[in-house]
C-alpha cells in the first residue's frame, strides 16, 4: 500500500467529487438532494479554483482531499472505506504544515466530522446557523502549539 499527499490537478476532479459525495452522504444525511446538486456544481466551478487543494492517493487512486482557503479548512473528505486509516489525519497534517493555526466549520449534526476534529485537537470558537440549510454550525480552531 502506497499513500501519497500531493497538490490537486484537474485530472483529480472525479476522484475529488466521488470522495466528497460518498463522505457527504454518510456524514450529512440531513442535506437535501437540491443542496447536494448545487454543491456538486459549485465544487469544480467555484470552490476548487479558489482553494489550495491537496489530495490523498492510495495505490494511484484519489481517496480524499482537503481544500484550504488561507488557514480555513473549506473541505476535507475521505472515501468512507478509508475512514480511520489515517488518510484524513495525513491531509490535516499537510494543512498544519502550511498553517500553524487552522479554522473550520462543521455541522453540529455531523457526528463523524465532529469526532475527527475533536480527536485532532480542534477547540470550539463559536456557533451559528448555516443559512442555506438551517443547520447549526460549529466554528472550531486548531493551534499547533496547543496540540504539540
Amino acid at each position: 500500500m502506497e499513500r501519497t499527499i500531493r497538490q490537486y490537478v484537474d485530472k483529480d476532479l472525479e476522484g475529488v467529487l466521488s470522495s466528497w459525495e460518498a463522505a457527504t452522504r454518510l456524514a450529512h444525511p440531513f442535506l437535501t438532494e437540491e443542496f447536494l446538486a448545487q454543491e456538486r456544481h459549485n465544487i469544480p466551478n467555484m470552490y476548487l479554483p479558489n482553494a489550495d487543494t491537496w489530495v490523498v492517493e492510495q495505490d494511484g487512486t484519489v481517496i480524499g482531499f482537503i481544500a484550504l482557503i488561507g488557514n480555513e479548512v473549506g473541505a476535507i473528505f475521505v472515501q468512507p472505506d478509508f475512514h480511520s486509516t489515517g488518510a484524513g489525519r495525513a491531509l490535516m497534517d499537510q494543512a498544519r504544515g502550511l498553517h500553524k493555526v487552522l479554522e473550520v466549520e462543521v455541522f453540529r449534526a455531523n457526528a463523524i466530522g465532529r469526532k475527527f476534529y475533536d480527536n485532532y485537537g480542534f477547540q470550539p470558537l463559536s456557533e451559528s446557523v448555516h443559512e442555506p440549510t438551517g443547520q447549526e454550525l460549529l466554528r472550531l480552531k486548531y493551534t499547533a502549539e496547543r496540540a504539540a
